[in-house]
């Protein structure tokens, strides 16, 4: 899993069926203190998030078709949570 933020919303007119009813977002990921991480990637959103939400990203294959409830889905990427506070000890 990654931390990362969300920077856009994407819009597809055509699009793989297992795709409709699920909202493509992009999101930057993120290194702990706050920094980009790498480029910006597409991902199915599970659960409802928004451009400046900071996330939890799921990037294998698996574990993001069946977060999303697509397990025949050809994704990779996957929100999974919105993160409230990140604390470090």
């Amino acid at each position: 899993m990654l931390i990362a933020r969300v920077i856009g919303d994407l819009v597809a007119t055509q699009k793989h069926d297992s795709h409709h009813g699920r909202k493509a977002l992009i999101v930057q990921p993120l290194n702990l203190d706050g920094s980009d991480r790498g480029d910006a990637v597409v991902a199915l959103d599970s659960v409802d998030a928004g451009i400046g939400d900071r996330v939890l990203l799921v990037t294998e294959g698996y574990s993001a078709m069946t977060s999303v409830g697509r397990p025949e889905s050809p994704i990779d990427m996957a929100v999974i949570g919105v993160i409230d506070r990140i604390d470090l000890g």
